[in-house]
This record gives structure tokens, sequence and C-alpha cells, in this order.
């Protein structure tokens, strides 16, 4: 046995072996025997960390426990009909001194009386820091990212955050005393990951804690079926998605699209990712996928595109397996499920999205 199985297995202790071939028949993307073959060598002495000891260590490498639940002092401040919905412009507290703007889309017909499922979309980053909730609001961006308004025509309740350093949240104020220009863009998200850093906290830490606020509003609307709640994500947003699931059970249904970079493969490919994938002092003993397998047995889907350079799809795949064998041993396994599309890349293609949605019809369904 290695160092590093060694190292792997005090870790995580009590927690299950994988077990190979077998777990990737409960997942849509099903490796090839030669596929499977390959990752059961690579995964023979690995040890997946679903156990409470890593969630406990987890959360302290996040930053610790998230704040004890106060008044959100949500405030409308207006509201837009379209065609077939209404938008409204609104914002909740996620610190006392922080307030979250987000933007909710009610379907035409839904009302207290006939309320409908709630999804909340996280936005991608894509180095567009102008824009956040607007771009799944269907306002601004590529319309390709129009998820929100899409998964409100579909029936859904959907709830769109600004990311903290994204459109709304964007630094306003002076860089300080002396007068100097206030921070922009990457410089601002670079200095928020840092600020949060110095205060033994990850910038992972304040994007969940931000989240966890987005369902605490969902639940209040008398829109919103509470006992129906899911979430998605593309780049960015799919991070969000794995990094909320095992600190959420109120979301029921999880998807992400395009975005579960390793931590071996950052490495190895000396990658360059946005902020919120990277948490310290769990990396050599567990990596991102055991992150996202504590979502078990919640129902999780995850999408790919085999030429994403941001996610190698090697580790993608052997990432996946982890997962798939999670669930498994959560007596859920067809709970989880991924999708590789062939000669694509970083995109949500039509038939990424059609995963998207029938993932939410079976395991979130409107009626």
């Amino acid at each position: 046995m290695h160092d590093k199985d060694v190292h792997r297995r005090q870790f995580v202790k009590g927690a299950v072996v994988g077990a190979g071939g077998a777990m990737a028949a409960s997942v849509l993307g099903r490796a090839n025997a030669v596929e499977r073959a390959m990752a059961d060598e690579e995964n023979r002495h690995e040890t997946l960390a679903v156990d409470a000891p890593f969630r406990d260590r987890l959360q302290r490498a996040l930053g610790g426990p998230w704040p004890a639940s106060f008044p959100l002092e949500s405030q409308v401040e207006r509201v837009m009909q379209h065609d077939g919905y209404r938008l409204e412009w609104l914002s909740f507290l996620a610190e006392p001194d922080d307030r979250v703007p987000a933007i909710l889309i009610v379907p035409q017909g839904v009302h207290a009386d006939r309320p409908a499922p709630g999804i909340c979309v996280w936005h991608q980053h894509n180095g567009e820091y102008h824009l956040g909730k607007s771009e799944p609001a269907g306002l601004a961006g590529n319309p390709m990212h129009h998820t929100g308004v899409a998964l409100a025509r579909a029936g859904y309740v959907v709830l769109c955050i600004d990311a903290l350093g994204f459109e709304d949240r964007q630094n306003r104020e002076p860089a300080g005393s002396s007068g100097r220009p206030r921070l922009k863009d990457m410089a601002y998200e670079r200095f928020v990951f840092l600020r949060y850093l110095v205060n033994g906290k990850t910038l992972a830490w304040k994007n969940i804690l931000d989240m966890r606020r987005a369902v605490d509003y969902l639940v209040t609307r008398p829109e919103v079926r509470a006992d129906r709640l899911g979430c998605y994500g593309h780049s960015m947003g799919s991070t969000h998605t794995w990094l909320v699931g095992p600190w959420e059970p109120r979301l029921v249904a999880l998807v992400g699209n395009c975005c579960l970079p390793t931590y071996r493969g950052i490495h190895r490919e000396q990658l360059l990712h946005c902020f919120p994938n990277f948490v310290p002092g769990i990396y050599p003993a567990a990596d991102t996928p055991d992150i996202a397998a504590l979502t078990a047995p919640r129902p999780l889907h995850l999408n790919f595109g085999e030429k994403d350079l941001g996610t190698p799809i090697d580790e993608a795949r052997r990432g996946a397996l982890r997962i798939a064998d999670a669930y498994r041993h959560a007596d859920a396994p067809g709970n989880f499920s991924y999708f590789v599309q062939p000669g694509v890349g970083h995109v949500l293609s039509e038939p990424m999205w059609r995963q998207v949605r029938a993932f939410f019809a079976r395991h979130l369904p409107i009626a």
C-alpha cells in the first residue's frame, strides 16, 4: 500500500473502499469496459470520503460553522410582467452587513393556492463580472444561459442571485481613505477571496452561506412548494451546486453543468479556476468529487463536455465513478447520474439541457 493510500485511510477512517465496475451501471454516463478497468486500477486503494469525519474536516477547512439563522429582512424593489411569467427584483440579508440582490421568476398561473416547485439557479463566472443574476433571468448575456427563464416557462418558480463580486455585488466603495481607485472585476474578486482567507474562511464558505440564505428566502414564498426545491448551475454555478449540496438538505434535486475540476487535474494541467473551487487542507487525502459525494443520497446529476479544457474528461469520469460509489453505499444508486457529450467543450448544449429537464421532471415534478 502506498503512503498516499495510508494517508487517505487515516483521513477518512471508517469510509468505504471504491468498488469498481458495477457502480458505473447506475449512471447515465457509462464508461466502457476499458475505462472502467482503468478507473478501478486508479481507485483500487482509494477510499471515498463520505463519512462524518470527512464532513467535519471539510467544514473546518471551508471556514467553520455558518452563523445562526436570523431575519432575512427581504425587500421587493420592483415587479415586471413578461409574457408567461413575472420578474421580481428583491434582496435579502446573508449577513447583517451584506444584502444579496436577486431576481425571482414566477410562472403565470402559479400562486399561493397553486404553488410550484422552486429552483435556485447559480450563474456562471466566465470573467463577466457585470453579469450575475440577469443572465439566467434572461435579461442579458448569452441566450444559451437564459436557463432561469426556461425553467420558469416549464412551470418552476426560479430564484437567481448575484454571487459576491458580480453584477450588483461588485465593489461600490473607494479602496481606502487614500482615495485610490476602487478595485474592479478580477482584482476585486481576488481581494474578497483574500479578505475571507485572512479571517480563516474561504470564498466557498461565503458562497455556501449565500446559497443557504437563498433557500431560506425561497421557502418563504407562498408560490413555492417548500418540499420540492432544487438547484442548477453552469460552470462556476456547477461548482456552487456541488459545494452547497452537502450543506443544504432542503435541495432535493441538484444539477451541475460543466465543472468538476479535481485538484489532481488542476495540478497536472496547471489550471487557473475561480476561487470557490479551492478548499485548503483536504487534498491529497480527498478531492472535489468527495465533496460532491456528500450530497448522497439526494438526487444529483452532472453534465460534462468531452473537450472541456477546464475539467479534464479523464478526471471527470474518475470523479463521477467515485460519486456513484458513494450513492451505492448510501443505498441510492439511481439518484446519481452523469452525462458526457462527445466532441463539445464548456457549453450548455441542447443534449445537455435535455438531460437537465429530464432530471428535474423525474425528481422535481410539477404536478
